[in-house]
C-alpha cells in the first residue's frame, strides 16, 4: 500500500456560483511557484474548463482517477469528473448543480477511506442551494461526519480554526446566543476536550497539548456572582479533565485570554460559543484562517469563508485561506494514522 503521504490530496471543488472553484483554478496556476503538494480536484469537468476559460487561466484539465494523478500533476489539472449539469454562473445560485456538489464531497470522502487521497480540502458550499437536492444536514462538517459513519456509530466532529500557533475550538457552534447556556454540560465540555486533545497529539505532533479552556460569562462568572455556569458545570468538567489526565486549564476569563502573552500558553483554546472563539482568528488573519475538523477518521481542512457569491469569477478573491488549508491538510497528512 502507497503511505498516505504519497497520495494525492482530495479538493472538492464546492459551490459553483461561488470562489471555491476559482480558488482551486487560481493556485493550480501557481503551483510551481508555490511548490504545492499534489491533488485532485472532484467537481465537474466542463464547468471548471468553463471557469477556468473566464478568469483567464490556461490551465489544461484532465478527467483522472487519483492514482493517476501524480503523474499529469505537473502538466494537467486531475479532476474526478462528476457527472451532471453544472453551469459557469458566478454569483447565481442554481439547484440543478446541487447533485453535483453534493456527490463531490462523498466520493471524495469515500476515496480517503479507501486509501486512494490522503486528506480532504473543501471548498465552501452553499447550503440553502443544496436543500431542493435533498441534502438534510446542518452543516458541511455534519454531512461530512455522516459520511463517515462506522458500524452505525457517527463521529463527533469538532471545529477548530487555526492561524499557526493560534487555535480555537468554539464549542456550540451556529446556535443563537440564548440557546448557548443550556448547551454547556459536562458531557459536552469532556467529549470535546478529550477529542481536541487526541487529535492534537495524532494529527499535529504535540505530545502533550494543554488547553485553556474559557469561562461562558463575563470574568468567567466570578464565583456565581455573575453566572453559576463556571462553578457548577464548566469547573468540574475540567477537574475531571485533570484527573484523567488531560492538561485542561480554566475556567478562564475570555476578555483576557486572546491577549498573546496568555493564549500563547496553551496548544489551543476552548471557547464556549461561536463569536468567542472566532473573533479572535478573524481580526488576527481574517483571509488566512483555516478551518479544521476534528473527531473525524480522515483529515479534513477548509478555507476559513464562505461563498463570496459577489467575487466569485472576477479573480479578485484572495486564495490566502485556501492555500493554507492545502498546507495544513498535507502536513496533518504527512503524519502517521492514528
Amino acid at each position: 500500500m502507497v503511505e498516505r503521504a504519497q497520495l494525492p490530496l482530495a479538493l472538492s471543488m464546492g459551490e459553483p456560483a461561488g470562489i471555491g472553484p476559482d480558488l482551486i483554478l487560481q493556485l493550480y496556476a501557481q503551483r510551481q511557484a508555490l511548490n504545492l503538494p499534489v491533488f485532485i480536484v472532484y467537481g465537474a469537468v466542463p464547468f471548471l474548463r468553463a471557469r477556468a476559460k473566464r478568469l483567464g487561466l490556461q490551465i489544461d484539465i484532465a478527467a483522472c482517477t487519483p492514482d493517476k494523478a501524480g503523474e499529469i500533476f505537473a502538466t494537467q489539472l486531475p479532476v474526478v469528473d462528476i457527472a451532471g449539469a453544472v453551469e459557469d454562473l458566478p454569483g447565481k445560485l442554481d439547484e440543478t448543480a446541487a447533485p453535483v456538489v453534493i456527490e463531490a464531497i462523498a466520493r471524495a470522502v469515500a476515496d480517503i477511506g479507501s486509501h486512494k487521497c490522503s486528506a480532504l480540502v473543501t471548498a465552501p458550499i452553499h447550503k440553502a442551494a443544496l436543500y431542493g437536492a435533498g441534502f438534510t444536514h446542518p452543516g458541511h462538517t455534519e454531512y461530512l461526519a455522516a459520511l463517515c459513519q462506522a458500524d452505525g456509530v457517527t463521529p463527533m466532529p469538532v471545529m477548530m480554526l487555526a492561524h499557526e500557533d493560534l487555535r480555537t475550538v468554539p464549542m456550540t457552534i451556529h446556535v443563537p446566543l440564548k440557546d448557548v447556556a443550556p448547551m454547556i454540560s459536562r458531557e459536552r465540555i469532556l467529549d470535546t476536550a478529550r477529542i481536541v486533545a487526541t487529535d492534537l497529539k495524532t494529527r499535529f505532533g504535540i505530545s502533550k497539548p494543554k488547553l485553556a479552556i474559557a469561562g461562558l460569562n463575563p470574568h468567567a462568572g466570578e464565583d456565581g456572582t455573575i453566572g453559576i455556569e463556571e462553578r457548577d458545570i464548566i469547573g468540574p468538567a475540567i477537574a475531571e479533565l485533570q484527573a484523567d489526565g488531560v492538561d485542561a486549564v480554566g475556567p478562564l476569563s475570555a476578555d483576557t485570554l486572546f491577549y498573546p502573552p496568555h493564549w500563547r500558553k496553551y496548544d489551543v483554546v476552548i471557547a464556549m460559543y461561536h463569536d468567542q472563539a472566532l473573533i479572535p482568528i478573524k481580526t488576527v488573519a481574517f483571509d488566512a484562517g483555516v478551518n479544521v475538523t476534528l473527531g473525524l477518521p480522515i483529515v479534513r481542512t477548509s478555507p476559513d469563508h464562505g461563498t463570496a457569491l459577489d467575487l466569485a469569477g472576477t479573480g479578485s478573491a484572495s486564495t490566502s485561506s485556501m492555500l493554507a488549508a492545502i498546507r495544513l491538510a498535507q502536513q496533518m497528512a504527512s503524519r502517521p494514522a492514528a
